[in-house]
C-alpha cells in the first residue's frame, strides 16, 4: 500500500508500492467521466427552465465548495483524473447555485 506521506504524482514508478496505485489511477478517469456527465442533465434543465423549486440553495454551496476544494487538491496533487472532472462539474454545479440564488432573490422582489 502507498504511504500517505507521499503524493503520487513525486514517487517513483518502479517503488513496488507504487503497482496497484498505477493501477487503480485509472479508475479515476471512468469516474470523473461518470460524475460530471452526472451534472449536465441537472444544469441544462436549470438553465433552461430556471425552474429551481426543489434545489438546495444550502447543498449546492457546499457541494460547489467542496469540488472547488477537490479541484484545488487534484492540482496540488497533479492528479489529472481530479483536475479534469473538478474543472468541468465546477462551472456547473456553480451555474445551477448562481440560478438558484438569483431566482430566489428575484421571487422575493415580487
Amino acid at each position: 500500500m502507498a504511504r500517505p506521506d507521499k503524493p503520487l504524482a513525486g514517487r517513483d514508478p518502479a517503488d513496488p508500492d507504487m503497482t496497484n496505485n498505477l493501477d487503480l489511477q485509472w479508475l479515476g478517469y471512468p469516474a470523473a467521466v461518470l460524475t460530471t456527465l452526472a451534472f449536465l442533465p441537472q444544469a441544462w434543465l436549470t438553465l433552461r427552465t430556471r425552474n429551481v423549486a426543489g434545489i438546495s440553495a444550502a447543498t449546492y454551496a457546499a457541494l460547489t465548495a467542496g469540488v472547488g476544494l477537490w479541484l484545488v487538491y487534484g492540482w496540488s496533487q497533479g492528479d489529472w483524473a481530479l483536475i479534469l472532472a473538478n474543472g468541468v462539474t465546477l462551472p456547473l454545479a456553480g451555474s445551477i447555485l448562481a440560478t438558484k440564488l438569483w431566482e430566489d432573490a428575484r421571487a422575493k422582489r415580487r
